[in-house]
């Protein structure tokens, strides 16, 4: 998965163009492994699961990008207003505010909407050629981008989820070594949050507030699959004494003694990999792991997760030692919003206020997100249960 390292946040719009044509691609590439195991087809696909079906996905990103920038969208309200969609009836089959489900099983055949999403893709780049570096004129082209690559990495944890084979170098994917160890931070003041002027915000990570910091201590690393296998050893799912209520509610629904798709192999573990078993790497950050998991662990080793606040006051700290981006990283800090928050008038999925207080603050990014969407102030989140996301965590004290 070749992608530019610059952040889109700050990218030219000659950068965006190329961006945006290798996101297209990784999504048809993503697609293909989908489309191979009958995916594509909605006669073959069970709608009972609890997932959009993949050619709808297919086409809602077409729209989208075609809705925020040819079409030109500012408010919610603004449809009325709008020249009609390139593709007929796809307000009706592809606007997720207004989709029925009863629309689906009428929904055009992939190779359609594939090359509707091709031409979608093609006028987009012709515009974005005719267009200034101003921020506010790249904002809807960077907003399109950070959908589709946000929704190429849903598209991998299902690859995951289901047993399927993904792109190669996303499922063959091995963390680098890296040493275990403890930093130690002094603390103090942060800013938090991004400010006018800094290029592409989030609505959730607006605006930019002053927050103190203690002096803490956090681990270098995301916890290895040999340090959480010590965890499972010592009948750390069976002791109550390390899970919280909601814990001990999640456990006992699930069942489980050992983290999602490990499975014993005499004194190791093996777990499914995108349909593939394979043996864990002892050095390997574990992944797949809930809130409760991470938070019973934290238990046992006398250790806790760090805050939002202290996540970004380390990954800002440019601390030679310590290494993010592996996997997403859960903190113990619930998913809020930041004072002066303010909703998006566009929306196209990507709605944070209903997921205020539910969910937990996620930090980082992990292998599958685009290096073009890695910041340290990226703000993200995840119901405490999610065990099926590229996620891991590492621990803290004070």
């Amino acid at each position: 998965m070749p992608m530019m390292k610059k952040s889109f946040r700050h990218a030219t719009a000659q950068e965006l163009a190329l961006m945006l044509r290798e996101a297209h691609n990784y999504t048809l590439s993503l697609f293909e492994c989908l489309s191979a195991v009958r995916m594509d087809d909605l006669a073959h696909l069970l709608l009972t699961r609890n997932m959009n079906p993949p050619v709808w996905d297919l086409g809602h990103l077409a729209w989208c990008a075609e809705w925020l920038v040819l079409r030109e969208a500012h408010h919610a309200s603004s449809a009325l207003n709008m020249p009609p969609s390139m593709l007929n009836k796809g307000d009706v089959w592809f606007d997720h505010q207004a989709v029925s489900h009863n629309v689906l099983s009428a929904l055009p055949k992939a190779a359609h909407l594939i090359t509707y999403k091709n031409e979608v893709l093609d006028r987009v780049l012709d515009k974005l050629s005719r267009t200034s570096n101003m921020d506010d004129s790249l904002y809807p082209y960077r907003m399109a981008l950070a959908f589709e690559d946000m929704h190429g990495e849903y598209w991998v944890t299902l690859l995951q989820m289901l047993g399927l084979r993904a792109p190669r170098t996303t499922e063959r994917y091995v963390s680098p070594p890296w040493a275990q160890g403890e930093i130690r931070f002094p603390g103090g003041s942060l800013l938090m949050g991004g400010k006018p002027g800094d290029g592409f915000v989030f609505d959730c990570e607006k605006w930019a507030h002053l927050v103190y910091v203690p002096a803490f201590a956090m681990d270098s690393n995301l916890i290895s699959n040999a340090q959480f296998a010590e965890f499972v050893e010592d009948n750390g799912y069976q002791r109550q004494q390390y899970w919280s209520a909601s814990g001990q509610h999640w456990l006992m629904q699930q069942e489980r003694s050992a983290p999602l798709n490990w499975s014993r192999d005499g004194n190791w573990w093996r777990s499914a990999r995108f349909g593939r078993d394979i043996s864990l790497a002892a050095s390997e950050p574990v992944r797949h792991i809930c809130l409760y998991e991470a938070q019973a662990y934290c238990m046992w080793a006398g250790r806790r997760l760090p805050s939002e606040a202290e996540w970004e006051f380390a990954a800002l700290s440019g601390h030679a030692a310590l290494r993010w981006g592996d996997l997403w990283e859960w903190t113990c800090s619930p998913f809020e919003p930041y004072p002066g928050f303010a909703p998006e008038a566009i929306n196209i999925g990507l709605d944070p206020e209903a997921a205020f207080v539910s969910h937990q603050s996620v930090r980082g990014t992990s292998f599958a997100t685009p290096e073009r969407l890695r910041s340290e102030r990226f703000r993200h989140f995840l119901l405490p249960e999610n065990c099926e996301s590229l996620i891991g965590f590492r621990t803290c004290r004070q």
